[in-house]
């Protein structure tokens, strides 16, 4: 965590996310809402870092929610004390300040903003001749209600931003509006912000004031920025829906230009912090959730899930496969419908087949547990082969239990083997057993019911059911 007095190289950057977003109809802060495996607030935050700024966020509503849900992101925190408008925000904002330097002001709300929009502002701050009081980023906009409107003198010079809803007709016509981004410099805000007068009828401060200070002092300066689209605040679930398909294709795109193929984009969701390798091949439905890693060469099957997991160089998932904290090796096969959850370690040239779940347990090279079993709190040696059915039993109802199948070892379709147990090195368990007991090396398991055939049972049973049936057909009742 930076300290206050030790900003980033270039500055601070002051993230608004105070409010509550009515709009968004949630019981959820705005600012908190997931957008592809982050905080929408966390969008804007990463881009202020990118472009080399220390965030400081301005948090009100949903407080302790909005600290824990940024907190991973290493910014720093300042509370608002009272929601009286963007300047009141930023008179709280002053104590998370140093005493100079420059401060980039932005919204919460934005997670479509680029690192590089963030970069180009502060150049323009920097290289503004005189040494500029404020820098402000405006947008033309084909339809500008709602938008605050850029002022300009008869020179063209900026002298104010205006709110729409205070603007005369004529400013109403401007199609330059305010996109709510804006480069200050500390020392002067620090001494300019207390003179600030709120507005009727909220009693709020704009922030906009500030603007029209630095203009009337000479110190004002615009960047235009060619894209409004990037600017957008994010205020209902449509928005919302709005930005993640933007934010997606953006990522898919990145993706596709390092080298991955993926064969139906519009079907795919890869979320933030995903890492895929060049010449990886994303199928068709594929979910790829944050924390995921694809090595190169991998291929994934077609509506399988992955969440934080690992999938290694050269590996295959077949489709339907869910994968959850789980790791997997080079040269491994996984599924189709297989389920890897949390602590799941597949090892080097493993196979796991169709209608398979394994849960905190390791698979070592080689090993197949190619169907319909569960392997649970277990280590599967090197080579080992398990039998379709199995399933290891290791839950008591009170406690978990590990069982320990060695390296080679052979067990039947159909057992059980209740934990605490071991299999030794290349012993064979018989198919249908339910092993209680360790099994040593190199032995034979066998636990189950001696067989018995009875000659001419079975004729004899449907001869009776036959009989039953005629006599339940004749009966007049």
């Amino acid at each position: 965590m930076s300290d206050p007095s030790s900003p980033g190289p270039r500055g601070t950057a002051v993230v608004l996310a105070a409010g509550a977003g009515t709009r968004m109809k949630s019981r959820l802060s705005k600012v908190l809402q997931p957008l592809l495996g982050r905080p929408m607030a966390g969008f804007p935050v990463a881009a202020a870092q990118a472009a080399g700024l220390d965030p400081l966020v301005v948090v009100h509503h949903q407080e302790a929610q909005v600290r824990a849900g940024l907190a991973a992101d290493g910014v720093r925190f300042v509370r608002q004390e009272t929601l009286n408008g963007t300047g009141g925000a930023m008179v709280d904002a002053l104590a998370g300040l140093p005493a100079e330097g420059v401060a980039v002001v932005l919204y919460g709300d934005c997670p479509l903003l680029r690192a590089d929009t963030l970069s180009r502002l502060l150049d323009a701050h920097d290289a503004a001749s005189g040494g500029r009081l404020a820098t402000v980023v405006t947008a033309d906009a084909d339809d500008p209600t709602g938008y605050g409107r850029l002022v300009r003198d008869a020179g063209g010079e900026p002298v104010a931003i205006v709110e729409h809803g205070e603007c005369t007709p004529a400013q109403r016509a401007v199609r330059e509006v305010n996109v709510g981004l804006y480069a200050f410099d500390i020392a002067w805000m620090r001494a300019t912000l207390p003179g600030l007068e709120p507005h009727p009828p909220k009693g709020e401060i704009y922030l906009t004031d500030l603007v029209a200070a630095a203009a009337a002092a000479g110190g004002l300066s615009v960047v235009r920025h060619p894209d409004l689209a990037e600017m957008m605040g994010v205020n209902d679930k449509w928005m919302l829906c709005t930005a993640r398909r933007m934010l997606h294709e953006r990522a898919l795109e990145a993706h596709a230009v390092a080298g991955v193929t993926f064969e139906s984009p519009d079907s795919t969701v890869v979320e933030v912090d995903v890492e895929i390798g060049e010449d990886a091949v994303i199928e068709a439905g594929v979910v790829l959730r944050s924390g995921t890693r694809i090595g190169a060469g991998a291929r994934i099957g077609a509506h399988s899930v992955l969440i934080d997991s690992v999938v290694a160089p050269g590996a295959h998932i077949r489709p339907h496969s869910m994968l959850e904290s789980a790791r997997v090796a080079e040269g491994c096969v996984i599924g189709p419908y297989a389920r890897l959850r949390p602590q799941a370690d597949i090892q080097a040239g493993a196979r796991i087949g169709n209608f398979v779940e394994v849960k905190k347990s390791t698979v070592e090279p080689g090993a197949k547990v190619s169907h319909l079993s569960y392997i649970g709190d277990a280590r599967v040696g090197a080579g080992a082969n398990v039998g379709a059915g199995t399933i290891t039993c290791n839950y008591d109802g009170y406690a978990k239990h590990r069982t320990d199948i060695g390296a080679g070892a052979f067990i039947g379709s159909n057992t059980a083997l209740v934990a605490p147990v071991t299999v030794g090195e290349g012993a064979l368990v018989g198919a249908g057993s339910t092993i209680t007991g360790d099994v040593p090396a190199d032995a034979l398991g066998v636990a189950r019911g001696r067989q018995a055939n009875h000659p001419g049972w079975a004729a004899r049973f449907r001869a009776q059911r036959a009989a039953a049936k005629a006599t339940q057909n004749q009966d007049p009742s």
